[in-house]
């Protein structure tokens, strides 16, 4: 078995999910998880004392079958099986992967909102409020495709962000977490015409340490809901939900409400439709600080894009209910959309009360030194 697999599931159980013994775990892993990974993980599983339950293979073209075909009353039979087994767990641990990112891409708006608010919102909701765990993707030909790299270069960039230290990340992030919880209120300026206030008064952050996803490096709070006001117009590629891809995506902001939503590139009309889903989708669930010092580049992937070096994201739809940064807007979407600040993205600024804290994707204050990219990377 390849030495990486085996230190990724070691990272995965002992460090991300902290396996006890006697814990019950389960593997969720899509069709192109390598099944010597899934081995690893059991193996981990099983020297840290706990067992695995089930592993549940996911197949996205399967998906795409159920959902075209869903009613209410079929949707709420499938969520039956996984829903009991999932209450039994007390980690899960998530492979997914995609052979075609884009293979929903032709399901109907409805069936992908029945979907949405069926099962996935339930199983997400039991794994989030009820276990502890941990997702990640696959090192896909499709993912390496998306990323414009080989499978072999891919595949080293992706063990290289995984096997970050992230004790040492997460020692970094205490200084910034504990400036976001006393932080009244945000301006960020750049890229483009982004001039964007709101406020964070009252509502608490999280430091993302590679508990949650890996790869993982963000710290995250939400805006006060009726707070932000201005332009914040993004520079990278993103994909929603429903497989959409749109460029250049500019939101202006009045009252916490996106009022006028456009794209360079992608349908304008989608753009809307979407954040029309329901009322909470075109207000501001999250405000995160990506800082993982391996992830550069946009590759047009969330779970990667919204840590990547020197960038923010603000995210249209629902927060983390139950954390210390629910601000209570809830949706059926969460779309983590990023901008880039560093010098050869347009440069930018976040401002906490104030006081610049990050310059052209630099941090700036002293305490928060450890967490630019040369001192992440030192192995001192």
């Amino acid at each position: 078995m390849e030495q990486r697999f085996l230190d990724f599931a070691d990272q995965l159980v002992n460090y991300c999910t902290a396996v006890q013994p006697g814990e019950v775990v389960i593997i969720h892993a899509s069709d192109n998880t390598p099944i010597p990974m899934i081995g690893a993980v059991i193996q981990a599983v099983n020297q840290a004392g706990g067992s695995v339950a089930t592993v549940w293979w996911d197949n996205e073209q399967i998906n795409r079958m159920l959902m075209q075909q869903f009613t209410e009353h079929s949707e709420r039979i499938h969520a039956l099986g996984p829903l009991a087994q999932a209450s039994a767990a007390t980690v899960n641990i998530v492979f997914r992967g995609f052979d075609n990112m884009f293979e929903l891409a032709d399901v109907p708006a409805e069936q992908m909102t029945l979907a949405s608010t069926g099962l996935g919102l339930h199983l997400r909701n039991q794994r989030i409020r009820h276990t502890r765990w941990i997702l990640t993707r696959m090192w896909t030909p499709a993912m390496a495709q998306l990323a414009g790299m080989s499978l072999e270069r891919f595949t080293d960039f992706f063990f290289q962000t995984v096997l970050l230290d992230y004790g040492k990340m997460s020692r970094a992030m205490n200084p910034l977490q504990k400036l976001m919880d006393r932080t009244k209120k945000v301006q960020l300026i750049g890229p483009g015409d982004t001039d964007l206030t709101f406020s964070l008064d009252g509502i608490g952050s999280v430091k993302c340490d590679g508990k949650r996803n890996i790869p993982d490096g963000e710290v995250y709070s939400a805006p006060v809901r009726d707070s932000a006001n201005g332009v914040v117009h993004y520079n990278t590629v993103t994909v929603n939900k429903e497989g959409r891809r749109f460029e250049g995506v500019r939101f202006e902001v009045k009252g916490g409400k996106i009022v006028k939503a456009t794209c360079d590139s992608g349908s304008q009309q989608e753009l809307n439709r979407f954040l029309d889903t329901d009322e909470g989708a075109r207000y501001f669930g999250e405000f995160a600080i990506g800082l993982n010092p391996y992830i550069r580049e946009p590759i047009g992937e969330t779970l990667f894009d919204e840590k990547i070096d020197g960038s923010f994201h603000l995210t249209p739809g629902t927060c983390y209910v139950g954390t210390p940064a629910d601000n209570g807007n809830h949706s059926a979407i969460h779309w983590d959309i990023v901008a880039i600040q560093r010098p050869e993205y347009g440069g930018g600024k976040i401002i906490f009360d104030g006081k610049v804290i990050r310059q052209d994707g630099l941090f700036v204050l002293p305490e928060l030194e450890r967490l630019n990219p040369d001192r992440l990377r030192s192995r001192s």
